[in-house]
Order: C-alpha cells, then sequence, then structure tokens
C-alpha cells in the first residue's frame, strides 16, 4: 500500500469506525509501525525520483550548452568543412565549458573526492580525473600556454556521463516503479462484514460497511464481490471464484478458489464473490514483501558489478602510468608542450564513457524481469551464481511431487473398473487420506460409484461394506492375514513388496486386485527434469522417503541420482557431500525443511513459497509451485551474464 493510501486512509479512521474500537492495542501499534514503514518506502521513492531530476536536468543543460562549444571547436570545424570565428572566441568557449565542468560535472567531481578519501579509486575517480584534466589544460590554452583545447570533448564526455547515469537512475526507478503501478492499483476500501456475520449480495443494510484499507486488521471477515480486487491477504471462508494473479505471481491462468485456499491482496476476483478473513496487513502482505525484496536485490552489488568498478580503479592506475610513460618519452623526443598535450590527450581518452553503465542498467532491468515471472531474488550474487550451477538438487516432497497421496497404479484381478467402483462405493464413507484418494480417482475416470450398505470401519483392520449384494472388504496385510489371504499371486505380491502405500480389495473372501498409492508426481516435474538436462545440468532428488519410493521417482523423473531416508538436519551434509566433488549446486526446496540445505548449496532456491515469500534461507524465491520455473530461473541468469559481459566488452570497445 501507498504511503498516500496510508494516510487518507488514518484521516478517516481519525474520525472513528464503530466496528474497530475494541482492538487490541498491540494491533494498533502494528499498524503505526507498518504505517511509518510505509513513510519510509514512499520517502525512499521520492529520493530517488529527486536523484532522477536531478541527473536529467544537469543532462540537458549541459547538452544544450555543448551545441555551441561543439560549433565553435576548431576540430568539429575542420570535420564538418566550415569555419565560424567569434568576438573573444576562445572566452566564449572557455565560459561555455566552466559551466558544463561545474554544473554538469558536479555528480562526478564529490563522486571522485569520496572515492578518494575512501582510498578506493573507482568509476568516479576516472571519469572525474579526465574531465578535471580536461578543464584545466583547456583552461591554460586559453589564458597561458599553447596548445590545442579539449573543450569539445570534455563537454561530450560530460554529457555521455550524464545521459548514461540517468537512464540508469530512470531503470532502476523505472523497476521499482513497475512493481508500485501495482500498489497503486490495490483496492482503497473494503467491504468489512461487521462481528464476523455471514453475509452475501442480498444482506441487510449494516451487516457490510465499507472501511478503508489500511484499517482492516488480521481475522477480520471481508467480502470481495465479482470483479473486485482483493483488500489485503488472507483465506477464503466462503464462496467459489476463478481469481486472476497474473500480475502478482506470473501464473497466467485464472486461479480458482474455493473455502480454505490462500488469496493475495491486489488479484482481481472473477464472476463468484467470496468472503474472506484476513491474516495479513500492511508490510507483511506479499505485494509488500515482494517490493521489499525488489529493493533490496537492485540495492545488492554483483559481482560484476565490482568487477567493473575495479576494472574502473585499475584502468585509472594505467591511464596515470601511462600518461605519465607519454609525457616523459615526447619530452624526450619533441618538448615539454606537445608531451603535455599528449599526456592529456592519454588521461581524457582513458575515460570508460561506457564501462559505468554496462552492468547497472542490467541489473535493473533484469531484476524487473525476474518479479514479473514470479521470480524473487533477494540476493544478486546468487542470481549470478545460478548461470554456473552444475547439479540442482530438488527436495521431493511438495517440490517434485504434490505433497499428497494418490493413486499410482492399480493391479486388478478383475475387471479394472468394477474394481476400482466398488471400492470407492465403500471408501466413500470414510475421512481417511486413502479413502480420498481411492474415491477421487474413480471418480476421475468417470466411474459411477454405486451405494453401499452396512458399512463399517476397523481401525487397523481396514473398512467394509455391502455394495450390490457383495461383500468388499479393504485394507493392509492385517486384513489379508485374519482372512489367511495369501499373496502368492504373482500380480499382487510385488505392489505389497514395494514401500508405497498398498491396499488390497477383498470381494466375497476372494482378492480381487490392489490400488497402489503414493506422493504424486508433479506434472510440470518432467518437463522441468528434461529442460534442465537439456541445459547440460544433473539432477539429484533428496528425500526422507525409503530407497524403493526415491529410486521410483528418480526412474519416472529421469533424475541422475537420488539419496533416500534423509532427515530434515542431514540434508545440508548432502549437499555438501556434492560440493565436495568439485560442483556448484543449487538447492531447490520449500524453505520449511529445507533451509540448513538452501542456506549451504551455492544457491537456495525455495519453491511454491506461495505469500509467505520471506523465507530467510533463499536466496531465490519461486513464487509459483511449478518445478519449471528452475529452469527458467537458470536461463534468465545466464542471458543476464551474457548482456553483461556483451556490455563490457562493448564498453571497452
Amino acid at each position: 500500500m501507498t504511503s498516500c493510501q496510508h494516510e487518507t486512509a488514518d484521516k478517516h479512521a481519525d474520525h472513528g469506525h464503530q466496528a474497530h474500537q475494541d482492538h487490541r492495542h498491540d494491533d494498533q501499534q502494528n499498524h503505526h509501525h507498518n504505517h511509518h514503514n510505509a513513510h519510509q518506502a514512499h520517502h525512499a521513492h521520492h529520493d530517488h525520483s529527486q536523484h532522477l531530476a536531478d541527473f536529467k536536468k544537469r543532462f540537458l543543460v549541459s547538452l544544450v550548452l555543448t551545441v555551441p562549444v561543439l560549433l565553435l571547436s576548431e576540430m568539429i570545424q575542420q570535420w564538418l568543412g566550415f569555419s565560424l570565428r567569434l568576438p573573444f572566441h576562445s572566452y566564449i568557449l572557455f565560459a561555455l565549458s566552466t559551466v558544463i565542468f561545474v554544473y554538469g560535472g558536479w555528480p562526478f567531481l564529490t563522486g571522485l573526492v569520496g572515492e578518494l578519501r575512501s582510498r578506493q579509486p573507482g568509476m568516479m575517480t576516472l571519469i572525474g580525473m579526465a574531465i578535471t584534466v580536461a578543464f584545466v589544460y583547456s583552461s591554460a590554452t586559453v589564458f597561458f600556454i599553447r596548445g590545442h583545447d579539449f573543450f569539445w570533448e570534455l563537454a561530450t564526455l560530460i554529457v555521455i556521463m550524464l545521459l548514461g547515469h540517468w537512464v540508469e537512475a530512470r531503470s532502476v526507478l523505472g523497476a521499482s516503479r513497475a512493481l508500485e503501478e501495482l500498489v497503486k492499483i490495490m483496492p482503497t476500501t473494503a467491504h468489512l462484514l461487521r462481528d464476523n456475520v455471514e453475509a452475501n449480495e442480498g444482506s441487510t443494510d449494516g451487516q457490510i460497511i465499507d472501511v478503508p484499507v489500511s484499517d482492516l486488521r488480521p481475522g477480520d471477515r471481508v467480502l470481495v464481490r465479482p470483479g473486485e480486487k482483493i483488500p489485503s491477504d488472507g483465506r477464503v471462508v466462503n464462496g467459489r471464484s476463478q481469481v486472476n494473479e497474473s500480475l502478482l505471481t506470473g501464473e497466467s491462468r485464472p486461479v480458482l478458489k474455493a473455502a480454505g485456499a490462500r488469496v493475495i491482496g491486489g488479484s482481481l476476483n472473477g464472476e463468484g464473490s467470496l468472503q474472506v478473513v484476513i491474516e495479513k496487513t500492511g508490510q507483511e502482505t506479499y505485494l509488500a514483501r515482494v517490493i521489499s525484496l525488489v529493493r533490496q536485490a537492485q540495492a545488492s552489488r554483483s559481482r560484476t558489478q565490482d568487477l567493473a568498478n575495479r576494472a574502473a580503479g585499475l584502468l585509472f592506475y594505467v591511464a596515470l602510468g601511462a600518461g605519465l610513460i607519454s609525457f616523459a618519452v615526447w619530452t624526450w623526443l619533441r618538448n615539454a608542450d606537445f608531451a603535455l598535450e599528449r599526456t592529456v590527450t592519454v588521461l581524457v581518452i582513458a575515460c570508460p564513457h561506457a564501462l559505468g553503465l554496462a552492468i547497472p542498467l542490467v541489473v535493473a532491468i533484469s531484476t524487473a524481469i525476474t518479479a514479473r515471472n514470479g521470480i524473487l531474488i533477494r540476493d544478486r550474487r546468487a542470481f549470478e551464481a545460478v548461470r554456473n550451477v552444475e547439479v540442482v538438487v530438488f527436495d521431493k516432497t511438495g517440490t517434485l511431487t504434490e505433497g499428497r497421496f494418490g493413486v499410482s497404479e492399480v493391479v486388478s484381478l478383475v475387471p479394472e473398473e468394477e474394481l476400482l467402483s466398488l471400492a470407492a462405493a465403500v471408501e466413500k464413507n470414510s475421512e481417511h487420506v486413502i479413502a480420498r484418494s481411492v474415491v477421487d480417482y474413480a471418480r476421475s475416470k468417470n466411474l459411477a460409484i454405486p451405494p453401499v450398505e452396512e458399512f463399517r470401519s476397523q481401525p487397523g483392520r481396514g473398512v467394509s461394506g455391502r455394495v450390490g449384494g457383495k461383500l468388499v472388504e479393504i485394507g493392509g496385510p492385517n486384513l489379508l492375514s485374519e482372512k489367511n489371504i495369501s499373496l502368492d499371486d504373482s500380480r499382487l505380491q510385488p505392489a505389497f513388496k514395494k514401500s508405497q502405500t498398498a491396499v488390497a480389495v477383498v470381494v466375497d473372501g476372494k482378492p480381487a486386485g490392489a490400488i497402489i498409492l503414493a506422493d504424486r508426481v508433479r506434472a510440470e516435474s518432467r518437463e522441468a527434469v528434461a529442460e534442465l538436462k537439456r541445459l547440460g545440468i544433473k539432477v539429484f532428488l533428496l528425500t526422507g522417503d525409503s530407497e524403493e519410493v526415491a529410486a521410483s521417482v528418480a526412474k519416472e523423473l529421469g533424475i541422475d541420482d537420488y539419496f533416500a531416508r534423509v532427515l530434515p538436519h542431514e540434508k545440508a551434509e548432502k549437499i555438501r557431500e556434492i560440493q565436495a566433488r568439485g560442483l556448484r549446486v543449487a538447492m531447490v526446496g520449500d524453505g520449511v525443511n529445507d533451509a540448513p540445505a538452501l542456506a549451504t548449496a551455492d544457491a537456495g532456491i525455495a519453491i511454491g513459497a506461495g505469500t509467505d515469500v520471506a523465507v530467510e534461507s533463499a536466496d531465490i524465491i519461486l513464487v509459483r509451485n511449478a518445478p519449471s520455473d528452475v529452469p527458467k530461473l537458470i536461463n534468465i541468469s545466464r542471458r543476464t551474464y551474457a548482456k553483461m559481459v556483451q556490455n563490457l566488452w562493448w564498453a571497452a570497445g
């Protein structure tokens, strides 16, 4: 939420809302804290805007003054084949160049002083040195010595550097602004259901009151009508609707939201009405954290940025050395005046017009691109490290798999449709996870589920019931041993030897088949693994499950290697084992029990963080629960680095 919205909301809040008079004091303190944070964010944005405006103004003034400097410069006249001499010609050039040097060059001169004070010469030192040498020598040619002036080089150098810094500042601001535009379109009011009374469109007056979004507190229940934006992060408690989250998470298709589903503030509700319980407000919301992470990423220096700055520092010493050598050699060969002119030429030309712009532009733009794709970068060094990873290690549960049971295989001794119909008929009356999975699977096959009679549930043994006159019993090994049913049948025995959960279906005392259940592999996982291997990256699996389950998932997805029966605290050790082989590792996990491993890896990637984006242990956060975003991230990282290198070569050239 923008500071302006906070201020407007607070003015309304000062008049008092009857429904919120009983809020606790600590809630109010939290609200004011969030309000303060929003002010800080607003002021940071305002400062950056002022910085941008200052560069723009200096650039435009310098550009206007550079035009007559160019027209009056002897070298430009020779190139263009015309002649123009004015009274006090040299003094006019000197006056115009002085304004450009002092006003336009001021940011570089102050930067030069700052870097020299800290004894860390870099980009500003090189630029400051070049324009100072050019101005001092050119001024001397007007008043004291004979020689060619460098006024036009001085003017164009300052104009080009101001233009570059203005473009850089604008792109950095634009990346933040792209996200802050989302904040601007956040709703300013919410439909509060007073006293948590359930309401709908047909409710009587008084049950729904409109309040500023900034007045919402965790626990409040709000109504979101069709076509409206969700006012803040929360959970659906009533209703069903498709919600468009594309601007926030990069998910192109509307997402179905029903009771229990989480929703993000700022996402657009579809055709249904939703009742939402607010869970997060202010700076704790998804959007506020995204903006915070993007700012953090833009502020974090990249290795390539440091390299460019170190290169500029090195170039400063090289230029200084080359200048001194030039002066000594030309003084010996010709004379001091000629040598001084050549020395100044070396120092001016050595300034990297574009070296200082090669990296920051790419940094700002790539941060915005990744954010729009649902990839949040907390540390740019990790983002750059991703391009070099040789192994991607995936946690299994909740990352490559859905983290919930599903039917993976049916071994049937009778027609499969009959087996599933009978099993689903009995399991329909049970609330067990396995039972729901069997029923869901039967429904996905569009099978008719007949009614059941005499349903019984016996803990540790299974369930039973009579379907169409047949006694159907479903259970595990205990049921089979009680019924003295042998697993000699070659088709049923392997099913129960697998470590995945398997239940037997017994009809009228005879085995009819078995249903094998497992944590289902995500549809995107195959695509993700295949794409990573296409990029030349090995894929490993890390899981606390048994050897058999790990081997089964690894085989199904074509994974190169796996570690099974790994406890949460042992995952970091496995990452170190891979690193000990000399391989660079990216760890992909859900950010909960994978925290040590995420922190140990060369790049820690939290996947499926959803609205909980502040995963402290991860360097990179993938908002969507899609493993396919991992190769996308690596591709963006590689392309970003390639563009940086291309810019550096161009600048050096």
